[in-house]
């Protein structure tokens, strides 16, 4: 994929994506929305009766929540062209796009109550990108960049729209509740590299400005949230169906349409608009367990990918599985080693967890809820050949590495096409640096960037790894 970075008279920051060979080239605002989704929770033996989980030693695995059931096709409908982020930007004003004529999208064309067109993001902010030139709905988005605080560009649609149209006009009343979220959330989800997703941090952020029963905006923050701003790598859609807790900690609990139409508090008015976007989104939920991994595109060597499937059911399908017999375990901290610091920030901040399980979001039918563990969801690996980077900030670039922790380059920087994919260690091709350079360069010496943990392949020989990653390809 071309990703090109540049500014637009109006001082608007885009990116430009050619996503495939059939859609036209179009500009991306790099604000991501946020939307409830994440891995799985682990785990095995003793019950706790808040969590109808089973507990032994370092693993926790869960019984699925009673979920409501929707439609399908309804669902994809509604993602696409729904109205859950009910406000945007006048279609065609200041330097913003005309609207996106293409079947998918991550913007959609919506109307206000008083006929007022605009673009809003949508779910694919962070949920769709290309993949070897093709755009693909349900891949974790990792090309957005982040790091530019956009209070500015908010500041300036503001100014803009109001001396063109004025406080008291439609189009302000229609646009502002939008303008108002940027301008409050954009301070404080700046990430330290291009393509790291500060989604999670984004929810808290707009939760401490809404009250918990209500749902009403509050200008004056409701809740003390921290400043650090620790990224997670949006999960595959594809897995989804799998999974029996939400988010990469697991935190996520109960009814998982409840918990994905968050997304809404961007622009939400009341707990009745609430209600109407709930009962839509178990239709996006259906949608989305519909959803299929990409097929692996080339060759598989399948001697190998056999001798692969033997090494993976003794080292790897304990905590991982298969599509076919998923555990769902959280492994604990003690044990995957992994960077810790997704575990006790953004959706395990205790305020914001009292702020939740007190909310509209917690009560009455579909209610959900958090629940605060001390680990990481060892994930499903169907598709895992398209979701690079790995771990659950996408500090490891491809499997290889993650069979290898010894190997694990500490800077470095991908190749920017969707087309570098490198097929033999699976994942993308990269380049290792020998310090942070660029906003490009990940460095994973920062605090809730590392790529430590998860050492359960560093006694393979490398013929081994190599045949794990052979039967990988095969899921």
């Amino acid at each position: 994929m071309s990703a090109t970075i540049f500014f637009i008279p109006s001082c608007l920051y885009y990116r430009h994506f050619n996503m495939t060979a059939k859609r036209p080239d179009f500009f991306v605002f790099s604000f991501c929305i946020l939307m409830l989704f994440g891995a799985v929770y682990l785990g095995c033996q003793t019950v706790s009766h808040a969590t109808n989980a089973l507990k032994v030693n370092n693993k926790i695995k869960l019984q699925r929540s009673p979920q409501r059931t929707g439609d399908v096709d309804k669902g994809q409908d509604y993602l696409l062209n729904g109205d859950f982020i009910d406000s945007g930007f006048l279609i065609g004003s200041v330097g913003f796009p005309n609207a996106d004529t293409q079947e998918v999208s991550p913007f959609t064309t919506i109307q206000s109550s008083d006929g007022i067109s605009m673009i809003a993001p949508n779910c694919l902010q962070c949920h769709a990108d290309s993949l070897r030139g093709e755009y693909v709905l349900g891949l974790p988005n990792t090309s957005f960049d982040f790091t530019v605080d956009m209070s500015f560009a908010s500041g300036f649609i503001k100014q803009s729209l109001l001396q063109k149209y004025g406080e008291s006009s439609k189009e302000w009343a229609a646009s502002f509740p939008f303008i108002r979220a940027m301008e409050t959330v954009s301070p404080h989800i700046q990430t330290e590299v291009v393509g790291a997703n500060p989604a999670d941090k984004l929810a808290a952020v707009l939760a401490a400005h809404r009250d918990p029963v209500s749902l009403n905006w509050s200008e004056n923050k409701q809740l003390d949230i921290p400043n650090e701003v620790v990224p997670a790598d949006p999960p595959a859609w594809w897995l989804f169906k799998y999974k029996q807790a939400m988010f990469a900690t697991g935190i996520g609990r109960g009814d998982f349409a409840r918990l994905m139409m968050a997304s809404s508090l961007l622009t939400l008015t009341d707990t009745t608009r609430a209600r109407e976007i709930d009962d839509r989104f178990v239709d996006v939920k259906a949608f989305i367990e519909s959803l299929e991994a990409p097929k692996y595109p080339i060759r598989i060597d399948q001697d190998l990918a056999n001798q692969g499937a033997l090494l993976f059911d003794k080292h790897c399908f304990e905590c991982h599985g298969t599509p076919q017999e998923y555990p769902n375990y959280l492994v604990d901290l003690s044990v995957i080693k992994t960077d810790s610091l997704l575990v006790t920030s953004n959706f395990a901040y205790p305020e914001f967890i009292n702020w939740y399980n007190n909310s509209w979001f917690s009560k009455g039918k579909g209610r959900a809820y958090l629940e605060k563990g001390a680990g990481y969801v060892a994930p499903p690996l169907s598709g895992v050949w398209a979701s690079a980077p790995y771990l659950h900030n996408g500090s490891v670039p491809t499997v290889y590495h993650m069979l290898n922790s010894k190997a694990r380059p500490t800077y470095w920087t991908k190749n920017a096409s969707s087309f570098d994919l490198d097929f033999v260690q699976l994942g993308w091709q990269f380049r290792e640096m020998d310090r942070k350079v660029d906003k490009y360069c990940y460095d994973t010496t920062i605090p809730g960037y590392g790529n430590q943990g998860h050492t359960f392949g560093d006694d393979l020989a490398d013929e081994e790894r190599y045949a794990i990653i052979e039967y990988l390809k095969t899921m």
